[in-house]
């Protein structure tokens, strides 16, 4: 599968907001479409590559018993400037996507059979993410 990526955006490149990410989110805090979740306790921003990673080791725990929701996506653009520019000559090209995340959030959503195999695929997942989380349950 292709790492997450907006088909279209109003513009290809955008400012770096950080308030973006301040306080707490006020949607997406709650279980919508499982029994267990993983919630963000922290905020920042997951790329592409990471969401990535965390529903492979989700897939792979779960061995096709159960059920998983994404409930992030990366639509924020991050640009570089390649190593050898010097100042000026305008902002650099978009490298990758990245979810700003508050905390709060809730971030995957898995139906399991057990709460010891939802527990688990989370806790490995949550691993792979570069912020704070906690497993839920409704």
């Amino acid at each position: 599968m292709a790492i997450l990526a907006p088909k279209q955006l109003k513009y290809r490149k955008s400012q770096r907001r950080v308030s973006r990410m301040k306080g707490v989110e006020t949607r997406g805090t709650t279980l919508a479409f499982a029994r267990f979740g993983l919630k963000a306790l922290t905020s920042g921003w997951i790329s592409a590559q990471q969401i990535e990673s965390a529903r492979k080791t989700i897939l792979r725990y779960l061995k096709k018993q159960g059920k998983i929701w994404i409930r992030i996506f990366p639509h924020q653009p991050i640009t570089s400037k390649s190593s050898g520019s010097g100042m000026g000559g305008g902002k650099g090209e978009v490298i990758s996507y990245v979810a700003p995340v508050r905390k709060g959030r809730i971030l995957f959503e898995v139906d399991a059979p057990e709460e010891k195999i939802a527990r688990e695929s989370l806790k490995m997942a949550s691993y792979k993410l570069p912020i704070k989380t906690k497993f839920i349950k409704k």
